[in-house]
């Protein structure tokens, strides 16, 4: 695994991301590849923030058993995984309502990338206190969705806006179906006492 190679497209998507999108559009859309060498990586890097986080740290006198924080982590990393591949098949499916190309490969480059900034904003989760920096990630992430959906499913113009709107639509029915799937295999936070 190339971290060198990760944090580069990282740093470039969050800096400089319209050159970068144009330099994705190219590339062949190797879900395998993408998938082991960016998504599960960085997916693994912020859930393991947020379990050693409320594990360890947590917030006040709340925090995670051990057990807990392990099933945490892979009900995150397994969410997570999926929700990429059901923000690529959405994108996919909606693009001819919109005069976009129809083309997984690309949907699928989109999904996978876009959703960068959320994840790094996660690793701040291994301090929970600053969970709100997590949130202003999952915003930035959306402005990546925004400029990269015209560059890779091209759109017609005068409804890319509103394809990007219908696809947030959709993913926030798909996130609150499968919040109440995860939420049934999450544990709940308890107080425990801690040594001071």
């Amino acid at each position: 695994m190339d971290f060198a190679w990760i944090i580069g497209r990282v740093q470039r998507l969050l800096l400089s991301p319209a050159s970068e999108w144009d330099a994705i559009a190219g590339e062949a859309a190797d879900v395998q590849k993408i998938y082991m060498t960016y998504v599960g990586p960085l997916v693994i890097a912020s859930a393991l923030a947020a379990a050693i986080g409320f594990g360890l740290i947590g917030i006040g006198p709340f925090r995670f058993g051990m057990g807990a924080v392990l099933q945490m982590f892979v009900v995150q990393v397994v969410m997570g995984l999926v929700m990429v591949y059901v923000l690529a098949f959405i994108i996919n499916a909606l693009a001819p309502q919109f005069g976009a190309t129809q083309d997984m490969g690309q949907a699928f480059k989109l999904a996978a990338y876009s959703p960068t900034a959320s994840w790094v904003a996660g690793l701040v989760m291994i301090l929970p206190a600053l969970g709100i920096l997590a949130a202003l990630g999952g915003l930035y992430s959306l402005y990546l969705l925004y400029v990269g959906l015209p560059k890779l499913m091209k759109p017609a113009p005068d409804k890319a806006v509103v394809y990007i709107v219908a696809i947030i639509g959709v993913m926030i029915v798909v996130a609150v179906v499968m919040s109440a799937i995860s939420s049934g295999m999450m544990p709940s936070m308890t107080p425990m006492m801690r040594p001071y």
